[in-house]
């Protein structure tokens, strides 16, 4: 960006008013573009839909802090009406990075804002390709925290149903009579996340819950092939199964004898030849005759982008990797007996120190650095939101403030920008991070560099991050590909 800067207003309010009042504008016009076009809206990666007007104000903020520069409604409500003006076709269309290019760029050109909007989604006007041809089957295997929240994610994502379709849950039949109910409610309530974004009604006689018009079937089932998936008219179906029962191909197979299956992910780190996947940096490999496929860990996600992007730039000889990792359902709430060591201690009550294969299995999704890394765990009494630690040996001598510079440049300009979020905020902890879409997020005031010698700090939300990546997979293996604009370069 340019040095560009708003003018201070006379009046703070009256300007805030206005800023809300285009704000609010665009409500309905993201609402129709993502509904009936198949547009989805975004500023610098945040989505639009079903954004509130305050929400919308944050994400504008938002782009000030990590293009240190300037961005108000009054440059991307004109970018969103030309948009919604035209004929296009299914894209995903960041309104900010075009906002952003105008102003430094188009207006110097001569350009309009409504020839600049169409210059630059020029390919997607009057546009007929499809992310995909119809409905996408998914099935939810297992329903727990992750489960839940991708059942989250799949609602929100639903749109006009043209693309991945939540059509059920697999989980044990528990032993209480309202067991659908329940189940119902551990989606609509979240401690952690909050209330679901809707409406969820249960519906007993057919044995589901419709969640924002997504009817979900509930089948209870202890075995996958016990499950004939086309008598609740679901066919070719992904399943994601969340349970972690079976994390090789021959157990993860037993799904795909179930009538109505045709794929598999698995949203832990996968055992023997099964390719583990970090969408990202690895996804590339994935081939269109792939089955089962691993999602590998929360914490392999969050490592591998950052280590991918040092190592491009600066080349690691070596590290070591501590996670300070929210405790999980694994561990006791009281001291109690655990199979695993220290597990069994009290979860609330104390930090625990146990181990983690992340480091190894970097390896896997990044081969260049298979045995190169160490790796240690220490789960801390916090529901959710973890930090990695990356201790590393650079082949070349740097400064943190190149190392910040850098990283800022890959969150906001890079392939990786989905992957890497920034923060250069000296006042953020743990809970700030709850929601956060990204599979880490770079803490650039936490940055120590001494010559070769880079310790970086990275936080992410081990269960909605994490939960992303997964959707991002899902995606990919259903062959839904959106045309993005601006393009690159």
């Amino acid at each position: 960006m340019t040095d560009r800067k708003r003018e201070r207003p006379d009046d703070y309010f009256s300007d805030w008013k206005e800023r809300e009042a285009l704000a609010e504008g665009m409500i309905p016009l993201v609402g129709t573009l993502s509904r009936e076009k198949n547009v989805k809206c975004y500023i610098y990666g945040k989505s639009m839909v079903n954004a509130s007007v305050l929400q919308l104000m944050k994400d504008h903020r938002y782009v000030r802090q990590v293009e240190e520069n300037e961005l108000s409604e009054f440059e991307t409500f004109p970018v969103i009406t030309e948009l919604s003006k035209l004929n296009l076709g299914p894209a995903h269309i960041d309104v900010g990075r075009i906002a952003v290019n105008y102003y430094d760029k188009g207006m110097g050109e001569g350009l309009s804002i409504e020839e600049y909007v169409r210059q630059e989604v020029a390919d997607d006007i009057d546009s007929d390709d499809k992310p995909l041809e119809g409905p996408q089957d998914v099935v939810l295997y297992g329903f727990g925290r992750i489960g839940r929240l991708m059942a989250r994610i799949l609602i929100d994502k639903t749109d006009g149903g043209a693309g991945l379709r939540l059509r059920a849950i697999v989980v044990r039949k528990g032993k209480a009579p309202n067991d659908l109910v329940k189940r119902a409610s551990l989606l609509r309530r979240d401690s952690i996340h909050g209330a679901f974004n809707g409406t969820i009604r249960v519906d007993e006689e057919r044995q589901s819950f419709v969640a924002n018009g997504n009817e979900v079937k509930v089948i209870y089932a202890n075995d996958p092939a016990e499950i004939d998936y086309t008598r609740y008219g679901i066919n070719n179906a992904i399943v994601v199964d969340n349970t972690g029962v079976w994390r090789d191909e021959d157990g993860l197979g037993q799904h795909l004898k179930s009538n109505g299956v045709s794929k598999v992910i698995l949203t832990a780190p996968g055992k023997g030849d099964l390719k583990n996947i970090v969408h990202g940096i690895n996804h590339d490999i994935i081939d269109d005759s792939d089955q089962i496929i691993s999602a590998a860990s929360c914490t392999t996600n969050a490592i591998a982008p950052p280590l991918k992007a040092m190592d491009d730039k600066y080349g690691i000889k070596a590290g070591h990797v501590e996670t300070v990792h929210a405790f999980t359902n694994d561990q006791n709430l009281i001291d109690n007996y655990h199979k695993g060591d220290r597990r069994g201690r009290a979860a609330p009550l104390n930090m625990v120190l146990t181990e983690t294969g992340a480091a190894k299995a970097v390896g896997k999704v990044l081969p260049k650095l298979n045995g190169m890394l160490t790796g240690n765990a220490i789960r801390v009494p916090t529901p959710n939101v973890s930090m990695a630690i990356l201790n590393l040996t650079l082949n070349t001598e740097t400064t943190a403030e190149e190392v910040n510079e850098y990283m800022r440049h890959m969150a906001l300009h890079s392939p990786l920008r989905k992957q890497i979020d920034y923060s250069s905020s000296p006042e953020v902890v743990s809970t700030d991070f709850v929601g956060s879409r990204h599979a880490c997020i770079f803490d650039a005031q936490a940055t120590i560099v001494n010559g070769n010698q880079a310790v970086l700090y990275l936080w992410y939300d081990n269960e909605f991050g994490y939960s992303c990546q997964v959707h991002r997979i899902l995606e990919q293996m259903a062959g839904i590909d959106y045309a993005v604009y601006p393009k690159e370069g």
